[in-house]
Order: C-alpha cells, then sequence, then structure tokens
C-alpha cells in the first residue's frame, strides 16, 4: 500500500470514532467558521476575501488556517460551527475511490456537498538547478508538505504515478520547506497552490540557483490539468514555466434544519453566505485575489452534490439576515452567476 493510501485510512479511522460517537451538538452561541490553509498560502486569501464580504452584511465568518485539504474535508463533519472549508478536488477523486471499498470512509465522506468551485491550483516544484525534470527528483531531499495537506497528497500520487524513488520525503510545510531550500538542507519541495502565492511572491529566491521545475508529463497531465504559471508571475521566474493543476472547491456540510437548532442555524449561515458569494461575485473578482477571475461557477466536479442549503440561498428571492445594509452593487449579475442560479434552479425548481 502506497504511502499516500495508508495515510488516508491512518486519517479517516482516527478520527472516525468521534465522529461517529458524537450526538447532538449543545446549545451555544452561534458561530460561523471557515477552515482554509497556512498563512502564506492562496486558501487563506480566498477565505478572507469571502469574510470580507460577509463582513459588508453584518455578519462574521472566521478565517481558520488549518493544514490543508485533508483536515479541511475532516473538519465540515467534525469540528463544531465549521461550515466551509476550501478542498482539492483530487482529495474528492481519492476519497470517491477508497468510499468504495471502505464503509468507514463511506460514511466520513455521506454528508460532505459542494458549495462552489473555485479555481485551478499549480503544483509548484522549487528545486535547486541540476533538477530539470520530476525523474530528477530520484535520491534527493525532498519536502511533500505536512500529514493531512492537500500538497501532501498530491505529491505522493505524484511521485508514485512518476514511480520516482527520493532518497528522503520530510513531511513539512511550505515555509519550513523553503527555509531549508534556501539553506541548502533539502533539494526541493511541493506545495499546491494558487499562483501568485505570498511565499514565492515575498521570498527573496537567486533564480541562479533555483527554479520552477517545468512539469509537461503526459501520465500527469492525464491525472491532472495541464497548466501554465505565466512568465514573470515571480521575480525569480522569467520564462512560462508548464505545470499540471487541481481545482480548490469550497466544500460545506448537508444541514438539515429538521434535526435540531444547530442544523437549522448552520443551514440558514450556509444559504446566507452562498447568496452573498453569489451577488457579490462581481467584487470578489474586481477586489480579491487574482484567482477570482478564473473561478467557473458552472465547473462542478462530477459525482459530487452542491449543499441543499446552499440551493436556497440561490433562489432569486432569497434574502440574507444582514444587520446592517449592504454596500450596493457597483455592476449587474454576471453571465456567470446568472448560469450557475439557472443551473441549480433546473434541478430545485426555483
Amino acid at each position: 500500500m502506497s504511502i499516500l493510501k495508508r495515510r488516508l485510512f491512518q486519517i479517516f479511522r482516527a478520527g472516525l470514532a468521534l465522529l461517529l460517537g458524537s450526538g447532538a451538538v449543545a446549545a451555544q452561541e452561534f458561530e460561523k467558521n471557515i477552515l482554509t490553509g497556512g498563512p502564506t498560502g492562496t486558501y487563506i486569501q480566498i477565505g478572507r476575501d469571502i469574510s470580507n464580504l460577509v463582513d459588508q452584511c453584518g455578519q462574521t465568518l472566521n478565517v481558520v488556517e488549518s493544514a490543508g485539504s485533508l483536515e479541511n474535508f475532516l473538519g465540515v463533519r467534525q469540528r463544531r460551527a465549521t461550515q466551509f472549508g476550501i478542498v482539492q478536488s483530487d482529495v474528492l477523486e481519492y476519497l470517491k475511490t477508497y468510499s468504495a471499498s471502505d464503509q468507514n470512509i463511506a460514511r466520513a465522506i455521506a454528508g460532505v456537498r459542494i458549495a462552489f468551485p473555485l479555481y485551478n491550483e499549480e503544483v509548484h516544484l522549487l528545486a535547486t538547478r541540476d533538477i530539470t525534470t520530476p525523474a530528477d527528483l530520484a535520491g534527493k531531499r525532498v519536502a511533500i508538505g505536512v500529514r493531512d495537506s492537500g500538497t501532501f497528497l498530491t505529491a505522493s500520487l505524484f511521485l508514485d504515478l512518476l514511480e520516482v524513488d527520493a532518497g528522503e520525503l520530510l513531511t513539512i510545510g511550505p515555509d519550513a520547506a523553503m527555509a531549508q531550500l534556501l539553506a541548502g538542507e533539502i533539494d526541493a519541495f511541493f506545495y499546491v497552490a494558487g499562483a501568485p502565492t505570498r511565499l514565492f511572491s515575498e521570498t527573496e529566491i537567486d533564480a541562479n540557483r533555483f527554479h520552477l521545475v517545468p512539469v509537461d508529463d503526459p501520465l500527469l497531465e492525464a491525472v491532472y490539468l495541464p497548466s501554465e504559471i505565466p512568465a514573470g508571475t515571480y521575480a525569480f521566474q522569467a520564462e512560462p514555466v508548464p505545470v499540471v493543476a487541481v481545482k480548490a472547491v469550497l466544500m460545506t456540510y448537508e444541514y438539515i434544519p429538521q434535526r435540531n437548532a444547530y442544523h437549522r442555524a448552520s443551514c440558514t449561515a450556509v444559504s446566507d453566505v452562498s447568496n452573498l458569494i453569489l451577488n457579490g461575485f462581481a467584487e470578489l473578482q474586481a477586489s480579491g485575489h487574482p484567482k477570482w477571475q478564473q473561478v467557473d461557477l458552472n465547473d462542478i466536479p462530477p459525482g459530487w452534490d452542491v449543499s441543499s442549503c446552499v440551493n436556497d440561498g440561490l433562489v432569486a428571492t432569497y434574502q440574507p439576515n444582514c444587520t446592517r445594509a449592504r454596500p450596493a452593487m457597483t455592476s449587474p449579475e454576471s453571465a456567470a452567476n446568472e448560469a450557475y442560479r439557472n443551473r441549480i434552479c433546473a434541478v430545485i425548481g426555483c
């Protein structure tokens, strides 16, 4: 069994006892949280953009740092008052695959739903100049992200698919990996994040010593999305770099309002935030992270359902529970918004 598959089973079985043994959530002051990623990643910036939009409505959406996709996926099931998490689409595919043969995983993913598709995340492979292709990672010291992160999962599969046997795999985060690479303690590290990411933009990287390794392998391109990091995206990167990418997705949970007060409040929160994202989409594209420009609201990963609480918030007549007047929109609802709303309404009859 690969390191990737072993880790997935460990994660789910370790958390499942808590999940399946828990009863109704005790009454408490209601709050809303979104699980994102590390402090220099794109997930946390996207989360802050959504939080700022929610703040205009007079509500609070707490942006919570995390290890990344695997933790975020589990978080919308296991964590109190955690209605949203940003997850890589390849994580969804792996979990769907494993759930067919493992009932514990099937039960763990049963209530997780799509809120919105987001953007493509590029697989950054920063390495010393002597590493010119992914095959050159053989025998090298390579950081593959912290356990429970999407980077860990993607990097593990990446190396498995190419049958590359690295000399040493380090499970550390991107900030620690960058420091060790610059200090000569490792040879390369993976980082799955939407470009431009702050870590690469705000770190002084010597272009004579380090570069982004081009990835144009047909096998990887059959599994992932062929993509490119344009020239000049980062100060050390003068030429365009072919890479592969995965899609980021905003996940939520299928709350059942009839179950209890907590489910009712959480469903309302999901509906409110979904409505604000849809109707504030033009603002997100205008003033949020550049990756909002690449979001296609119709690009929902196949095999995953949109939450019914999200659907409620997309009805044209829905009014979010704002405690102060929202700023007037500077532009009409975009064609993308309308297409997404129409697609959902065709299913639910709104």
